[in-house]
């Protein structure tokens, strides 16, 4: 079985503390994955990054994004585009489906996540464009306060007949792959195929307290700001902090030199 963590976060995302190139390197050598999918906020410059260098560390990556919606975030897997934000669930989904993507629904219904709700989803998939594409639930993320959610979504999953997901949600280096989806195959073609045939597990590979993760990322946000962040300069380099000036100021989502 192949293993994958569909929901990453790199500089790109203005909460993130790693480089592409600190991810793919935990993601490759230190998690042992098979696939990763690099999901920032709202942007897909770190996703297309990451594919170009994934060959140089064994690694193949999914281009994705965790668009926020009006009615809550959702993953988007398999495009090379950006896609607005603000709109509709279904639209979102709709939008996805024309780049020739698949949809996610990540922590669903999770307190202080910006989940969707149930109902949205229901209403969404009564429409069968959005049943093509929307093909995923989350009920595994590593990273979530509210435990809770992850009841919710497997009932719901089972349900729908959504493949089953399970994701780090990762903002630090140290977390990916701490959730993982399983999946017939080793390649990224393998796992769409999984997803659309809902033939994937979703499995905690580490269940840590929220607590500890929330410490890790302050610490990592602060150093961020400061202009310190999670850096490897080459494959068999390891991963450890370095002062870059061109990523010391941020705003917003996107990364602005000095």
């Amino acid at each position: 079985m192949g293993k994958a963590d569909l929901h990453i976060h790199t500089i790109y995302s203005w909460d993130g503390t790693c480089t592409v190139e600190a991810v793919l390197k935990q993601a490759a050598h230190i998690a042992e994955l098979d696939v990763i999918a690099i999901t920032d906020h709202n942007d897909i410059r770190g996703a297309l990054e990451a594919v170009e260098l994934a060959p140089h560390y064994g690694i193949e990556v999914v281009p994705g994004c965790e668009i926020s919606s009006a009615d809550g975030h959702l993953l988007a897997l398999f495009i090379q585009k950006k896609i607005p934000t603000g709109l509709s669930a279904m639209e979102t989904v709709l939008r996805v489906q024309e780049l020739g993507g698949l949809c996610i629904v990540p922590h669903l219904e999770a307190k202080y996540s910006h989940g969707m709700y149930e109902q949205t989803v229901r209403d969404a998939l009564k429409d069968r464009r959005v049943q093509q594409t929307l093909r995923g639930m989350e009920t595994f993320n590593a990273s979530l306060f509210d435990k809770s959610s992850y009841g919710k979504a497997l009932k719901f999953s089972q349900e729908l007949t959504l493949a089953k997901i399970g994701s780090s949600d990762s903002h630090l280096n140290w977390t990916i792959g701490y959730g993982i989806t399983l999946f017939p195959g080793h390649t990224a073609d393998d796992l769409r195929t999984a997803i659309e045939s809902g033939i994937t597990a979703s499995y905690p590979a580490k269940n840590i307290a929220f607590a500890l993760i929330l410490l890790g990322w302050l610490r990592g946000h602060f150093l961020r700001r400061a202009g310190w962040v999670e850096y490897n300069r080459h494959p068999d380099a390891p991963v450890r902090l370095e002062r870059m000036p061109s990523l010391a100021r941020f705003s917003g989502n996107r990364v602005v030199a000095n």
